[in-house]
């Protein structure tokens, strides 16, 4: 029997399945992979990388496919990982005793750009996804798909690097999650996570307005204690604010504000909102709308990093909120402060 067997489903991913299977090899007992039609040298490389490879053929189904690589595993425990993420760190939570029965372990995704600052560098927001799976959790959902299970699910040490949002990647997989986006929200048209994923599809590709309507939708169905929450207020503002909606986006802070105060990305976001009404009202900006600014990035500084909520961007608790300080106080003439809050950033990010 199998203590801890690594689970893959891979097409086409020569560029990348290599870094995968090396990140886990010395961490898993087997590694599977289930590849569905490839016609570069994926198969290949992953039997050199240790991998037992079988094949599968695609049905536009992510969980036919996911479950027909779970029925290759023998294994006590399966840790899920795609061709295009990399196990980073926190390789405790996959030790014998950090891996007891009885629940399902969520890892910290790191690698999903939501943020750039004005010298455009990315910011990486940190995401939750059950990854370890005791044996006979099996999934549904035809994209976007989980695991379903009536096991608890509980945050792990387990962090994965993930580059499947680059460009590149995008390009490659966008008619094709839209539509199986669209026919899996016709199946179920009340799953608010579908209708989130729907946004975020739209939204990372640049789309602001074609994101709105669908992440509107993922607020109003998605319950006030689901995980994903967080995310999907976030993404509903940031849309919002992208698409030139800028009074919707300030309503929709105005109705969350006493949900998230210990959110630092939504501070962050109010910061980010006010700058903009301030650009559009400079006769007000200085008396009433900076003062708020202000004092959001100063609530993000006293909240503080919170790796655990789905959906945070790293360094909004932190670095990037006395980032923005310092150039605020920059240009403001408020010279001591800005000096001060250059300092703090340099040594928040060192310490990052």
């Amino acid at each position: 029997m199998t203590r801890l067997a690594l689970v893959m489903i891979a097409r086409n991913e020569g560029r990348s399945i290599a870094r995968a299977l090396d990140s886990a090899r010395e961490h898993v007992d087997r590694m599977i992979v289930l590849d569905t039609g490839s016609t570069d040298d994926t198969v290949a490389i992953a039997e050199r990388c240790g991998a037992m490879v079988h094949m599968f053929r695609w049905c536009d189904d992510f969980a036919a496919a996911r479950n027909a690589a779970l029925d290759h595993s023998d294994a006590d425990w399966n840790l899920m990982l795609d061709a295009d993420e990399w196990l980073e760190g926190g390789f405790e939570a996959l030790s014998s005793v950090a891996l007891p029965p009885a629940r399902v372990a969520a890892a910290q995704f790191i690698g999903c750009p939501q943020l750039r600052n004005e010298g455009g560098e990315s910011n990486a927001a940190r995401r939750f996804l059950p990854r370890l799976l005791p044996r006979g959790v099996r999934y549904a959902g035809r994209i976007h798909e989980q695991p379903v299970s009536q096991l608890p699910l509980v945050p792990c040490a387990l962090r994965i690097g993930h580059d499947g949002y680059a460009e590149a990647q995008l390009a490659a997989k966008h008619g094709r999650n839209l539509a199986l986006l669209q026919a899996a929200l016709a199946e179920t048209p009340d799953d608010g996570y579908l209708w989130h994923q729907l946004g975020r599809e739209h939204l990372v590709r640049g789309a602001a307005e074609a994101a709105v309507e669908p992440l509107q939708t993922a607020y109003r169905l998605t319950p006030p204690g689901a995980a994903y929450r967080h995310a999907v207020v976030l993404s509903t503002i940031r849309a919002l604010k992208e698409a030139g909606r800028l009074h919707d986006a300030l309503a929709l802070v105005d109705a969350e504000q006493s949900a998230w105060p210990a959110s630092p990305d939504f501070y962050f976001a109010v910061a980010d909102l006010y700058l903009e009404w301030a650009s559009q009202a400079p006769d007000i900006a200085l008396d009433e709308l900076l003062p708020v600014v202000e004092g959001a990035w100063l609530r993000c500084l006293e909240i503080g990093e919170q790796p655990m909520l789905d959906g945070s961007v790293i360094g909004c608790g932190s670095y990037l909120a006395a980032g923005n300080l310092a150039m605020f106080y920059a240009q403001l003439g408020i010279r001591d402060e800005a000096e001060r809050y250059a300092a703090l950033e340099r040594d928040l990010r060192a310490a990052a």
